[in-house]
């Protein structure tokens, strides 16, 4: 599969996690696009544009489960959760309850938001090593007040890469009359999607990243009940009275239609998924999933450090923080492992422990992770903290 990819040959590339990599034939696809929109802009735009994201959005809701009506593309998941943050009415009395597990950028949308707003953001802290689905639930559970109106948490962590069990958190959130955000930027591609099953009332996803689409490409869900509280994040033609509706419906308006862009990366997310099926990509995940593991394994009786993870499935995937003895200078650490061997791997700094996070994809292979394990053989004892 290393032949279908873009990546330096060169670079252990264990990093997938962080922005994607997308396969050739996707990646010219989508600079086709890009000549389609140049050879005619007016008459693309106008005329032939919004049939193609009509297509694209109605693929991306068959692989996610849910009608295309009902989700819309945007840039990213922190551009999802800002259109969401910013249209809830929210105020002091009322309480975002979230994990110490999210990411650095939703949290500060957070933060940012209760600061303006005078609302509490409860992260509550959810222990490593995870114990079960059940005690994670319980866990959160136990920052629930009478005030919490929403509840915001990962599908997929970035720091930890702990899946959530979402779909009992969005059961039980709905009982008790609180609204769920859910942020599944490592989610699509990485693990099979029914979002319809799951049931949160806001979700967004990153596509660029394990579906493997071209950067800037994402989308955001909601249920039809609670459409009619976003509100546009970019004020454009999409709003206004008495306007055309260009896409069917505000939610779709307000959201998809932000000015003159290039929304290629948007119109090749069809392609990725074309080419995930093609290459039987549910056994692809398996086999990455199984060198994971033996990854794991390895890098324990290296350090002597036990997973954070439950020995059962599911709580992880394709990708994993696994911890390392701390160190001296996280950083250094991390451009040691480029610069003498090659290898791009984040280094994770969570709760004051350090950790890497390893991410398996289709192109690496058993030698990748035998240069990672001599290089934190070699590494470890010089940058660990006395």
């Amino acid at each position: 599969m290393k032949t279908h990819f873009l990546l330096d040959p060169d670079v252990v590339f264990l990093n997938h996690g962080s922005f994607g990599a997308t396969p050739k034939p996707v990646f010219a696809a989508y600079q086709e696009w890009q000549q389609r929109l140049e050879r005619q802009p007016v008459h693309f735009i106008i005329h032939e544009l919004w049939d193609h994201l009509d297509h694209a959005r109605q693929q991306l809701g068959d692989y996610v489960g849910v009608p295309a009506s009902d989700l819309v593309f945007i840039p990213n998941s922190t551009f999802g959760l800002n259109v969401v943050a910013r249209s809830l009415p929210l105020g002091p009395g009322d309480e975002v309850l979230t994990t110490d597990h999210e990411y650095g950028a939703c949290d500060n949308v957070w933060h940012f938001l209760s600061q303006k707003l005078g609302f509490p953001y409860i992260q509550q802290p959810i222990a490593l090593p995870a114990g079960s689905a059940d005690e994670m639930v319980a866990q959160l559970w136990q920052g629930v007040t009478p005030n919490t109106r929403f509840i915001f948490l990962s599908h997929i962590t970035s720091a930890t890469a702990l899946t959530f069990p979402i779909a009992e958190i969005c059961r039980r959130a709905r009982a008790a009359g609180i609204t769920t955000i859910i942020d599944g930027a490592h989610a699509p591609g990485q693990v099979p999607l029914d979002l319809e099953a799951i049931a949160p009332d806001f979700y967004f996803g990153n596509t660029h990243k394990w579906l493997c689409s071209p950067k800037g490409s994402a989308f955001l869900y909601a249920r039809p009940d609670q459409q009619a509280l976003i509100e546009p994040l970019v004020v454009g033609w999409g709003w206004g009275d008495g306007r055309t509706l260009t896409f069917g419906s505000n939610f779709l308006d307000y959201t998809q239609w932000l000015g003159t862009n290039d929304l290629s990366a948007y119109l090749a997310v069809p392609d990725a998924i074309k080419f995930q099926e093609e290459h039987n990509w549910t056994a692809v995940r398996a086999q990455c999933h199984t060198l994971l593991t033996q990854t794991m394994h390895q890098i324990g009786e290296l350090t002597g450090l036990p997973s954070i993870y439950p020995a059962n499935n599911g709580f992880y995937h394709q990708m994993a923080t696994i911890p390392v003895p701390q160190l001296k200078n996280t950083e250094a650490f991390k451009e040691a492992l480029y610069q003498e061997y090659n290898v791009e791997v984040p280094v994770v700094v969570w709760n004051g422990r350090h950790f890497i996070r390893v991410s398996i994809q289709a192109y690496n292979t058993p030698q990748d992770v035998e240069v990672l394990l001599e290089a934190l053989t070699v590494l470890l004892p010089r940058h660990r903290s006395e």
